[in-house]
């Protein structure tokens, strides 16, 4: 009997074990932001940037745009979650919030609260779109009527490409953001993760999609991951999320191992970024000097012109070689003229010689 009651408490036990969600023992412990500082220095830098502290620059491309790059939406049990190409996208895209920078772009300041993702949504006719929450924007301001994010930072596609993993691929021009944004909504849906106590923005509902894209979405199950990174496959989604804290558990302040000056960060291949972006404006010049390249045909004609030019040109060169012709001429006449002169006297010496003959006379006379 005694031996049949203990195996039935081993019973209830390990029923009582299976019953415990498995992600909740990978959120009993706890980490800091010292996970940030450590996992993200090898892709970027981590900057003392004013009234922000510790921000983080990725090392990415020049045109690089958060939730934009490298990645594509995934509805999941907690909403649109945003799946990034970058090993570095499990913190970045889930905690914290991004801000942009014209001398260094864009940078990343973390939080403690996680989330499928820190955008804004809007819906159009034909069009979703969304853009990256700036640093201290909660979702209750989100939702306000005094919160507007530039035009230029919405990404918005039509709501047929929502559910595209090449959504990079089909944005609209950034240009016509303005007369999209003019006729759109604020999408307001929202969920909350009761065992973190956090609220975030879940995106467009998910019904709405599916008659717009005419098939059948299913939620991904978010699947707890012990290690920095994340994992799409078998209708699972393997994310690192742990519980973060700002300060360590032993009270010490984490702290970047390296930290940038702003200064030198000019010189950064972000900052190398920043000026490509504002290139076109530097070569616009260029192209009004471009554009009266269709007058160069006229232009290409006068050369031509030029070059049957030295046809009518060829003439004159036997004109100038005439002259000098003429020129020896006289050269060589004034030589005769002169050799005369010369030879004249030995004549005029010559004459005399006629009187000798008189001297030899009176020789001979006085003989």
């Amino acid at each position: 009997m005694r031996m049949f009651i203990i195996f039935a408490l081993l019973i209830v036990l390990n029923m009582c074990g299976l019953a415990i969600p498995q992600d909740a023992f990978a959120q009993q412990a706890s980490v800091s932001f010292q996970v940030f500082y450590d996992n993200l220095s090898p892709y970027g830098m981590w900057v003392n940037y004013p009234n922000y502290g510790y921000v983080w620059i990725p090392n990415a491309d020049p045109g690089f745009s958060p939730y934009a790059t490298a990645g594509y939406w995934v509805y999941t049990e907690d909403g649109w979650t945003w799946v990034s190409d970058y090993p570095w996208g499990w913190a970045p895209f889930h905690y914290g919030r991004w801000d942009y920078d014209n001398g260094y772009g864009w940078f990343w300041v973390p939080d403690d609260e996680w989330g499928p993702a820190w955008v804004s949504w809007r819906s159009s006719p034909g069009y979703y779109g969304w853009a990256p929450l700036r640093p201290g924007i909660s979702v209750n301001i989100a939702f306000g009527r005094d919160y507007h994010e530039r035009n230029e930072r919405w990404n918005f596609v039509r709501d047929r490409d929502i559910t595209r993993p090449d959504i990079g691929s089909h944005y609209i021009n950034r240009t016509n953001n303005a007369t999209i944004i003019k006729n759109s909504t604020v999408i307001v849906n929202t969920q909350k993760d009761t065992r973190r106590n956090v609220a975030y923005i879940a995106g467009p509902n998910r019904d709405d999609v599916q008659k717009m894209t005419h098939t059948t979405i299913k939620a991904v199950a978010i699947r707890e991951n012990d290690k920095p990174g994340q994992h799409l496959g078998n209708g699972e989604l393997q994310i690192y999320r742990p519980q973060v804290q700002k300060m360590s558990g032993s009270g010490h302040n984490p702290v970047p191992s390296k930290v940038m000056q702003l200064k030198d960060i000019k010189a950064a291949p972000e900052k190398n970024a920043a000026n490509r972006q504002q290139q076109p404006q530097k070569i616009n010049p260029p192209k009004k000097n471009v554009e009266p390249q269709p007058l160069q045909p006229k232009a290409n004609q006068q050369k031509q012109l030029k070059k049957e030019q030295p046809r009518t040109i060829v003439s004159p060169p036997p004109k100038v070689q005439t002259p000098q012709s003429r020129v020896v001429k006289p050269s060589n006449t004034m030589v005769k003229e002169k050799q005369p002169q010369h030879v004249i006297p030995p004549r005029k010496n010559i004459a005399p010689q006629p009187p000798q003959p008189r001297i030899n006379q009176e020789e001979k006379r006085e003989r």
